[in-house]
């Protein structure tokens, strides 16, 4: 089930709110646990039982380091069983077709590809339940001695299925006592809605020029630009809209998840994009792999060495293709390369050029990361540079822009901060009258988008959100 469906929508969450809103206390979890069950069986019930066998492993693992908290070799053993049980699952059901089909390639051999399903969210809950056994085993958390307290941080349907990635930390007390009221569940609601809006009238749309231009033939080298800038704008506003709604939905129940986006189109060098983008798994990369490594506290070889395991994982993480390698390990020598060589004398550059340099360089990484197949990508990029066509400028360039030109004009508007800078201004007014206006307006462009995006969710009824595959 994806938040974008009118049954999600129209049946589920109502009925969720109604039962949770009426149950008292901590009976409120018992509901938030059934229906985050049934929202993920909805898909796959098959692979409940993976992610119940993950929790057990490691609650059982956090009540264990507890037990043995004054022997470090025991506890030692305790972390490195979850940490064995879950990162293998996580292999295993992820990894396996590409493992098995490097070892064709490599030996020429004809076995099978196994053939595996890939569980939808296992890359999202085994990061959390990893982090929380690391963290037990730091001491910067006590176990939780409640499992079903944990099996609902680990299930809670809001950011199971694509995060953001909620570390124990953050909820843990919020699981036990929490404050549900109105003006959370208005700003929650208002978070939610405007994610859908983005979810459905710009992501969708941008996705559909891509593909457009993605199938065409002859196109110039504009157009192809014109199509990974589609790709771009879609990824973005897809996984930050599912964020959006993810943590809007989690303030509707008094949980205050972390921000996962912080509008990383307006970055202005690829440091600050990483900043930006994909927050909870950036920073649990830099807290679960590369501190531990040694960080940049290292000579420079290591440091080097650090950087290439992280972004290598970093690419790995998002899927078991040979591109995704490919774009993490683009980012991290761009990283690099900016720490090492340019960085100076980039930041010295006209804030407009800073701009144009990140953008460039994320838009063609997310070229690199859309094609799977890698005689896809090979066909593609040379359009970038006339290569193929020999043609910079085309009329189907026209027809496209044309076609598209609202969406992807409210799209490059949004992704940058200009509504927040909007919306703090309007709350600066003093004047009454021009608020209660300004409010009545903003109700009336809220449930205008809210019917088109039922009216998109009627006409599309195949709508999935990208980052259900990574």
């Amino acid at each position: 089930m994806v938040f974008s469906s009118t049954a999600f929508i129209f049946f589920f969450l109502p009925v969720f709110l109604i039962l949770y809103y009426l149950m008292p206390g901590r009976a409120k979890n018992a509901v938030l646990l059934i229906f985050s069950l049934l929202f993920y069986a909805w898909g796959e019930p098959v692979y409940i039982l993976l992610m119940l066998i993950s929790s057990l492993v490691d609650y059982t693992d956090g009540r264990l380091q507890e037990r043995f908290k004054g022997s470090m070799p025991k506890k030692r053993l305790c972390l490195g069983i979850a940490l064995l049980i879950n990162l293998g699952l996580l292999a295993f059901f992820k990894y396996a077709d590409f493992a098995v089909g490097i070892f064709k390639s490599l030996t020429g051999s004809a076995v099978a590809l196994p053939g595996i399903a890939l569980p939808i969210g296992i890359s999202f809950y085994t990061f959390q339940t990893v982090s929380y056994s690391i963290d037990v085993y730091k001491g910067r958390i006590k176990a939780e001695k409640n499992y079903f307290d944990y099996l609902t941080y680990v299930c809670m349907f809001p950011q199971l299925i694509a995060g953001p990635i909620v570390r124990f930390t953050s909820v843990q007390e919020e699981l036990k006592t929490r404050k549900v009221d109105e003006p959370g569940f208005v700003n929650g609601f208002y978070r939610f809605m405007l994610g859908l809006f983005r979810k459905l009238l710009i992501a969708d749309q941008c996705g559909a020029l891509w593909e457009a231009i993605r199938t065409a033939e002859g196109i110039s080298a504009v157009t192809a630009w014109l199509g990974i800038l589609a790709f771009t704008l879609q990824l973005y506003f897809d996984f930050s809209a599912y964020s959006d709604m993810a943590i809007g939905l989690g303030e509707m129940l008094g949980f205050y998840f972390p921000e996962n986006f912080n509008y990383p189109l307006a970055a202005t060098s690829i440091t600050d994009f990483w900043r930006r983008w994909h927050i909870s798994l950036s920073s649990w990369f830099r807290d679960y792999v590369y501190i531990p490594l040694g960080g940049n506290r290292v000579s420079v070889p290591k440091h080097l060495r650090n950087m290439f395991i992280v972004w290598f994982l970093t690419g790995l993480w998002h899927g078991a293709s040979w591109n995704f390698v490919l774009w993490g390990l683009y980012h991290g020598i761009l990283l690099t390369l900016e720490k090492y060589v340019w960085g100076k004398g980039l930041q010295k550059l006209p804030k407009l050029l800073q701009h144009l340099y990140a953008i460039v360089i994320v838009v063609v990484g997310f070229g690199i990361f859309t094609f799977d197949d890698l005689n896809e990508l090979a066909a593609y990029f040379p359009q970038l540079v006339c290569a193929k066509n020999n043609t910079f400028a085309g009329g189907e360039f026209l027809w496209y822009a044309g076609n598209y030109a609202p969406f992807l004009l409210a799209a490059v508007i949004l992704a940058f901060p200009v509504y927040p800078a909007i919306k703090k201004k309007l709350e600066e007014s003093h004047n009454s009258y021009r608020r209660r206006l300004i409010g009545i307006c903003a109700t009336l462009v809220m449930v205008a988008l809210f019917m088109l995006s039922v009216a998109c969710m009627v006409r599309d009824s195949y709508s999935p959100f990208l980052y259900f595959r990574f």
